[in-house]
């Protein structure tokens, strides 16, 4: 738990979000103060704003509860129960094939696709 809150990247989170929510009202109201000057397309931005907000505090609170050694080894437990006919991680790796009608350019990118697929899931956590 003190591990969750207390941390170099919770504590780096709570700064941003101690910015982002005040921020984020503010600059709702000062869509609100235009509006009511006459300018009818801040009356959708002061809308806006807040709901920026929240979305900021809903980023903040799934960043600070998700365990990222867990989302890893979710994803490949998903993945793993992906059946084989539809080509989960249980069917050996097959080599490149290449088509007859196959541009080489074509092929490089297909290479490269089966490549990265082959190695797995990857979060911007565990690169």
């Amino acid at each position: 738990m003190r591990q969750r809150w207390f941390s170099r990247r919770a504590v780096t989170l709570h700064f941003a979000i101690l910015f982002w929510f005040p921020a984020c009202l503010l600059a709702g109201w000062w869509q609100v103060t235009r509006a009511f000057d006459g300018n009818s397309l801040s009356y959708l931005y002061s809308a806006e704003w807040p709901i920026f907000a929240l979305v900021g505090v809903w980023g903040w609170w799934m960043l600070i509860h998700t365990d990222p050694k867990t989302v890893g080894r979710q994803a490949q437990q998903r993945l793993e129960s992906v059946p084989v006919e539809s080509g989960g991680v249980g069917v050996p790796s097959l080599p490149p094939r290449r088509l007859e009608e196959e541009d080489d350019e074509l092929a490089a990118y297909n290479d490269r696709l089966a490549e990265l697929s082959s190695r797995g899931p990857q979060t911007w956590r565990n690169r």
